[in-house]
């Protein structure tokens, strides 16, 4: 008999299996799922966990969601693969949706993730401005801790420094400027935080020469980097003027604010007048039941790629984008989505229940909790006066006690100059009642326990 047949998972795992974001640990174990039903899972060693970030930010229909099973059933029955060089239904209808749900106007790029979908944006941005008379025109600006992707453009539009460690992601072009970010604010204003962090992306424009600049991304609500959003939606409003002043396009990165994690259908709404020229969707898009990414992209812009001829049309290509199985998929996803209304249930329950989180604020290791919808983060500190974030030995003992009790959730990563201080809470939106009060309770317990 192999002797590997008498290995339980984990030691096979701890063999075979390169996980991401993780050190090397001889000794470590990692949990090993085995099944999951609505917002739970179960690991091989029949323990049960409430899984409190959606995977990685993507089951946001739970387990279990026997339609998107059919739905992926029945398409490969029918036709299991083919290329968008040509066409088939299900793009087809999942395009038409998409465009619905933007308000008319976009074209859809298939991709087969979120780095993808991203990657492809940037391309398009650049190949459309030299088309337009601006061939000047390459520059992208991103924002501190956000996340764009690990491909190597997405990257360097990444503003993590510890994500890029040992990589060579120094691309000409990519530029970086702070968030707004009240709490520790890059310009020292509390209260003006978002009109500072606005206005300073229109100087780094004027400092490098509109000339030079082809867009700006951003997500909505930073997500991976803290759950960092702005305070009004002035700064949403803001961001929208100086692009159109400067002929900059406005790249919204909703790959994890789409389809109804902040209790609007997509995060850019939170904004009055604050609409994407390129929007770049996955996660969410199908629930994380296969992989999919998309860029959808205002009409005006693809006119640009509109030429007889081979001049202008777009040589970028994806072998699984928009693979057949994964658009019926997304279009069984957000039917489940509108007809369930959970856009709205994620917008009152994240408000009545997460919004308990909030008590936390006072607690002496708590610097700040910031929530929106089904996304909330809870910013941990070592001292309240001089905002020193937390140790990573304090980050871990509050997850490892969260695990114990039967809770995930997770941290934003040592992908930051402070280590990785902002516990993260991103449950399923299909969460029940029961479920998210269970969430709440744990984590109270833990820090009146733990910390």
């Amino acid at each position: 008999m192999n002797a590997d047949t008498k290995k339980t998972y984990a030691e096979k795992d701890s063999q075979y299996v390169w996980h991401a974001m993780k050190p090397y640990q001889p000794e470590g174990t990692t949990l090993v799922a085995d099944s999951g039903e609505g917002s739970w899972f179960t690991d091989t060693e029949g323990n049960r966990y409430l899984d409190g970030v959606s995977g990685l930010w993507c089951l946001n229909l739970g387990h279990g969601q026997t339609e998107i099973i059919d739905a992926a059933t029945e398409q490969m029955k029918s036709l299991a693969y083919f290329p968008l060089s040509f066409g088939h239904k299900p793009a087809i209808e999942l395009a038409e949706k998409l465009d619905s749900l933007l308000g008319g106007g976009y074209r859809t790029f298939f991709a087969n993730g979120g780095s993808d979908a991203n990657e492809t944006a940037f391309k398009i941005a650049r190949q459309h401005h030299k088309q337009t008379g601006n061939p000047e025109k390459y520059k992208i600006i991103s924002r501190y801790r956000g996340y764009h992707g690990n491909s190597l453009g997405a990257l360097a539009a990444t503003a993590q420094a510890n994500r890029k460690m040992k990589y060579d992601t120094s691309l000409p072009g990519f530029l970086h400027i702070p968030p707004p970010y009240a709490y520790r604010s890059s310009f020292g204003s509390y209260e003006e935080d978002d009109q500072h962090a606005a206005d300073y992306l229109e100087q780094v424009i004027m400092w490098e020469g509109p000339e030079t600049v082809a867009a700006f991304i951003m997500e909505p609500v930073i997500s991976g980097g803290g759950v960092i959003h702005p305070q009004s939606d002035v700064y949403y409003r803001k961001i929208r003027q100086i692009c159109d002043r400067h002929n900059v396009l406005l790249i919204l990165d909703e790959v994890v604010s789409g389809f109804g994690r902040t209790g609007k259908l997509f995060g850019y709404m939170h904004g009055d007048s604050f609409y994407p020229d390129i929007i770049t969707l996955a996660k969410g898009l199908t629930s994380g039941y296969l992989p999919l990414g998309a860029t959808c992209v205002n009409e005006r812009i693809y006119e640009s790629f509109k030429e007889e001829g081979n001049t202008n049309h777009f040589r970028h290509i994806s072998t699984y984008g928009g693979h057949p199985a994964s658009c019926a998929v997304a279009l069984k996803a957000i039917e489940i989505i509108e007809r369930e209304g959970i856009v709205d249930r994620v917008a009152s329950l994240g408000d009545q229940i997460l919004g308990e989180l909030r008590q936390l604020s006072n607690h002496k290791s708590v610097g700040e909790v910031r929530g929106i919808g089904f996304l909330y983060g809870i910013e941990l500190v070592e001292d309240k006066t001089t905002k020193q974030p937390a140790s990573e030995e304090k980050m871990k003992s509050v997850i490892g006690a969260c695990q114990k009790k039967g809770l995930i959730i997770g941290k934003n990563g040592d992908t930051v100059p402070d280590g990785g201080n902002v516990l993260i809470i991103a449950p399923p939106l299909t969460s029940t009642e029961e479920d998210l009060q269970f969430l709440v309770k744990t984590i109270k317990d833990v820090f009146a326990r733990t910390l």
